[in-house]
């Protein structure tokens, strides 16, 4: 139910508000929702158009704002309250975000919204099902770096198999992606890109068993190139589960991918989105 979510982002909000010297991290924020961590910071970004650094740092720099309108302590002492241990880089955070610098801001006696916001925008729909997921066990390459780069993982899987003989014990071809590129810098994205095989089947030198949880998930079906993906996510996040009345369960989405890039074209390409649920 959005009301649900909705009281979230509001619990966060306060508590960043009240809290804009303290742990702010995105874990604690996490906590602070009640989510899972996997999750939480996807909700938040496509919910309200804007990260969850985003989010502090317009809150800190607002209070900021307020303390130099309202309260006579030293430029200096404001910035530590608002979670900026060094005065430079505090004044040229608020300078970036309201204009002026906070000496000239204070001189000028008026409270003022930063003049940088982020917007959210509309979000596109796309179908999704509530199904049950077997357990999945993965032979699996880790990629650290853009998602987008994974291919040369699983060419070395596609490799792995066919010189192995395994195609016929493939069950599919999946990816795990761990962090949200909205928070994470590109270079530290990380993910297993994996081949879906039995239990009874000797895992292949080299790679590594990477085990799905097996339960209820949302599954979003989504058509059109990898490289468009992100809409998809910003959906299922921002749209379809704050309306869903579901909580997402502590574990990561993963893909399923159900045609073969070589063999169609982009806007062809099939993707199956899972998120586990409670």
């Amino acid at each position: 139910m959005p009301a649900t979510y909705n009281k979230r982002i509001l619990r966060v909000l306060k508590y960043i508000s009240e809290n804009p010297a303290g742990d702010l991290s995105l874990d604690t924020l996490a906590d602070v929702a009640a989510m899972s961590r996997f999750h939480w910071h996807r909700v938040f970004q496509a919910m309200t158009g804007e990260t969850c650094a985003q989010a502090v740092r317009r809150v800190r720099l607002y209070q900021a704002a307020r303390w130099l309108i309202h309260d006579k302590r030293p430029i200096s002492e404001t910035a530590v309250s608002a979670g900026y241990p060094h005065v430079q880089s505090f004044s040229r955070a608020f300078s970036e975000d309201f204009g002026v610098s906070p000496g000239a801001f204070r001189k000028a006696g008026k409270l003022a919204l930063p003049s940088r916001r982020t917007p959210k925008g509309q979000l596109k729909m796309f179908d999704v099902d509530i199904e049950y997921a077997p357990s999945r066990r993965l032979a699996a390459l880790l990629h650290v770096g853009p998602y987008t780069e994974v291919g040369p993982c699983f060419a070395k899987l596609i490799a792995t198999a066919s010189s192995l003989d395994l195609w016929p014990h493939i069950q599919a071809l999946a990816a795990v992606h761990y962090d949200d590129p909205n928070v994470v810098a590109e270079a530290d994205l990380r993910c297993h890109a994996g081949l879906a095989i039995p239990a009874s089947l000797k895992l292949p030198e080299g790679l590594e068993e990477v085990i799905l949880m097996g339960g209820r998930h949302a599954v979003m079906h989504y058509k059109g190139p990898y490289t468009s993906i992100k809409v998809a996510y910003d959906y299922l996040f921002g749209g379809w589960l704050p309306n869903s009345g579901r909580e997402p369960a502590d574990g990561p989405c993963y893909e399923l991918y159900l045609n073969n890039p070589q063999e169609v074209a982009p806007e062809e390409l099939l993707t199956d989105i899972l998120l586990p649920l409670k």
